[in-house]
């Protein structure tokens, strides 16, 4: 759920809209005279009557810390030229004047009601969520011809919805690492779509993605599910999923091209990457792909420590790593990723 934060120097007269606009999305009160707000927010509004000093002061304090692109939306309870300096001063996206319609509200900030997820999407999503919740359990056998059965099907499911709507109704899944590698893996598909690839070719690219965080089975749930961020002990486990991954397959019959997905998908071309700090032509060009739509997935997701970037957000850091990824993969990925951007009411 995306999350407003409204800033208010009455937090009892705020309450009403709040209220209203929590209907469709989290929103949260912080008082203007409390502590600073622990985490970024999706769009911030200010709901504020004192306009002196001390107030603006306090505000972009606020805005520092929580803003970080997001929309910002100055609430005006009367329609003074000092009410609407105060908010140029602050650098607000737009100005409303009361009465304050939640629709209207939600619309300025960016965040208008996400239309209606098609039956079709959320059917094929939940079915490729108990693929998953079937077949990668521990000491369960992952065959090929399981894998390639959900691969087919993913790939249909993705074409047959969209990306778009793919992502919007894996996003809907509690399970955090059910959600990523089914966002992994349908950005896969739609990404060999995208770069005009044949079947088979279309088939591997979406397999590789399917199987590329199968070591995670291995994971405590209490570390892959925890509220927070983990410590370094906790990421030391976590770090080790490739290699279990890639053992848990090795002899199975997979082919060599998708075990080395399965260990080499955290690797970086400057050899910053785990486990095996490869470099540059050791990652081979399979790896580089399922790596990107990676990175993206987790980019976009939410977790309780953060929110989802915007996908231009998140496309912009893709695009800021420069040495550690393939430059030409990344600008590659680009249409995928605006595929279903410009329709996200958030990503606007």
């Amino acid at each position: 759920m995306h999350r407003i934060l409204m800033i208010s120097d009455n937090p009892d007269r705020s309450r009403g809209l709040a209220r209203d606009l929590g209907d469709e999305m989290a929103c949260e009160i912080h008082d203007l005279y409390g502590d600073a707000p622990a985490r970024p927010a999706d769009a911030l509004l200010a709901d504020v009557e004192d306009h002196s000093a001390e107030a603006l002061d306090r505000l972009r304090r606020i805005l520092a810390v929580a803003r970080r692109g997001a929309p910002f939306v100055v609430l005006l309870r009367r329609d003074t030229s000092r009410a609407r300096l105060f908010g140029l001063a602050l650098g607000a996206s737009k100005t409303l004047c009361a009465p304050f319609d939640p629709a209207r509200v939600r619309d300025a900030a960016g965040l208008s009601r996400p239309e209606a997820l098609d039956p079709c999407s959320l059917r094929s999503s939940e079915e490729a969520r108990q693929f998953f919740s079937t077949v990668f359990v521990p000491d369960g056998p992952v065959t090929t011809r399981v894998v390639d059965t959900g691969t087919d099907f993913i790939a249909q499911a993705v074409r047959d919805t969209g990306i778009r709507d793919w992502v919007r109704a894996v996003r809907r899944f509690d399970d955090a690492t059910h959600q990523h590698c089914l966002l992994v893996t349908g950005l896969a598909a739609a990404f060999a779509r995208s770069l005009g690839l044949g079947e088979r070719e279309c088939h591997r690219l979406t397999k590789a993605a399917l199987l590329h965080d199968v070591g995670k089975i291995h994971v405590p749930a209490a570390i892959l599910n925890k509220p927070g961020r983990l410590d370094a002990a906790e990421m030391a486990i976590v770090r080790q999923h490739p290699d279990k991954g890639y053992r848990m397959l090795a002899g199975q019959g997979f082919e060599p091209e998708m075990l080395a997905v399965v260990r080499s998908h955290h690797e970086m071309l400057d050899g910053s990457g785990y486990p095996d700090r490869l470099k540059q032509d050791e990652i081979p060009d399979l790896v580089r792909l399922v790596t990107v739509c990676d990175i993206y997935a987790a980019l976009i997701e939410e977790r309780p420590y953060k929110p989802p970037l915007p996908g231009k957000e998140a496309m912009a850091i893709l695009d800021g790593m420069t040495g550690r990824l393939d430059p030409a993969v990344v600008a590659a990925f680009r249409p995928v990723a605006t595929a279903f951007t410009p329709h996200f009411p958030y990503d606007a």
